[in-house]
């Protein structure tokens, strides 16, 4: 009988081998790139265990599809099972226009507590790029979910809340802003912050990696991101001192994984012409957002981007690209970002050889020049397939030999 995943109170999961996992189709393209990746997954699962494992696919419910059937766009029960599976994956969904949601996305980290956006980005052999040494990208961002301006409060310009707010900031706390001035608050907690930081020092030190950067505007902002950098300096120091150094400290030749910290856009600078100096980034949201997509731009774009939004208790794994309405329906967007995202899914899972095989599927399929239409018109000689067939060619290629 199949089952749902559970997790000990180390937080390692314990993977039963006929497993349930929700999974949500998506709005626009994403029944197209789901119903080419679902195949390349069950093929990765029964090659690596021989049969012995498999994934028992349970669709819930969110987005268009979900309103269409139920007049909600979130539904509870997806939710609920969300939690209870531990474990999930999702198509891009569409903002509802109206009906007081900002972001669908956003919704589902808020009521999951997906307070870590990661997401993996290395260079794939032969894959285009718009920079001269791709193969040196080899990073993994840690973004904060839930804080920032994801969390963040508005007011319209001349709005009565905004003439409130400046007020007050006038004449109590000895601003000077312009009337007529639209105004935001963006939050940043030292909670928020910490947990975030800590997870990205915990996969550095699992993974053996050289360094994590903390990337904030700390410079300017010096009660939020520069609060930011300095309690994840703090965090490394008090918890996990015997094993980290600061960049100040280090020694040449150290085995510890050293903490620094970069201004944002000279960040953005290091990522272009330095991106082998970095292996570990932990950012607020708003810097991770960029620097993400900016690092995905480098190894193929959006469509070949991974990632994944975690709590301390679920994991729900996305392709990282918008619905892209209209492509949909036409069994053409590049899948590759919701299948790279399945084998990042594997990988948390515990089944490890499952997620090798579909990224070797993956790379040979790129090596093969056999790609999808935004790949192909970028490489000579490259073959254009379509979605399905993108993903049928990543599953033939998964054979060891």
């Amino acid at each position: 009988m199949p089952e749902r995943i559970e997790q000990h109170a180390s937080q390692t999961l314990n993977t039963p081998d006929q497993v349930i996992i929700p999974f949500i189709e998506g709005d626009g393209v994403g029944p197209d790139i789901w119903q080419a990746s679902c195949p390349v997954f069950d093929r990765a699962v029964e090659l690596a265990y021989d049969g012995q494992r498999k994934i028992h696919w349970l669709e819930v419910l969110a987005g268009e599809k979900a309103h269409a059937k139920t007049g909600e766009w979130l539904p509870k029960e997806t939710l609920e099972e969300l939690k209870r599976c531990r474990v999930g994956i999702k198509g891009p969904l569409a903002t509802p226009i109206g009906g007081g949601i900002r972001s669908l996305n956003v919704a589902i980290r808020k009521e999951l507590d997906l307070y870590a956006c990661i997401r993996p980005v290395k260079y794939i052999e032969g894959m285009p790029s718009p920079v001269k040494e791709p193969h040196k990208v080899d990073m993994i961002v840690f973004r904060e979910n839930t804080e920032d301006v994801y969390a963040g409060i508005e007011w319209a310009a001349e709005s009565k809340q905004a003439e409130e707010v400046i007020d007050f900031l006038n004449k109590q706390m000895g601003q000077k802003i312009r009337h007529g001035s639209a105004l935001g608050v963006k939050p940043m907690s030292h909670p928020g912050s910490v947990r975030l930081i800590r997870r990205a020092l915990e996969w550095g030190l699992k993974h053996k990696l050289k360094s994590l950067t903390l990337v904030h505007k700390g410079n300017i902002m010096k009660y939020t991101e520069g609060a930011f950098k300095d309690w994840g300096y703090e965090l490394a120091a008090k918890e996990y001192g015997a094993h980290t150094v600061s960049e100040s400290k280090a020694q040449a030749n150290e085995t510890r994984l050293v903490i620094k910290d970069r201004i944002a856009d000279a960040m953005f600078q290091q990522i272009l012409l330095r991106p082998q100096e970095y292996q570990v980034l932990a950012t607020p949201n708003l810097n991770g957002d960029y620097l993400s997509d900016a690092l995905a731009a480098q190894v193929g774009g959006l469509g070949m981007a991974p990632g994944g939004n975690f709590s301390d208790e679920v994991a729900v794994f996305e392709a990282t690209h918008g619905t892209a309405p209209k492509y949909a329906g036409l069994d053409k967007i590049n899948p590759g970002s919701m299948i790279l995202s399945g084998a990042f899914m594997l990988e948390h899972m515990g089944w490890q050889e499952a997620a090798d095989l579909v990224r070797l599927g993956v790379e040979r399929a790129v090596k093969d020049k056999v790609v999808t239409y935004d790949l192909a018109r970028q490489l000579e000689g490259g073959k254009e397939v379509k979605c399905s067939e993108f993903g049928e060619a990543v599953s033939e290629r998964m054979q060891a030999n």
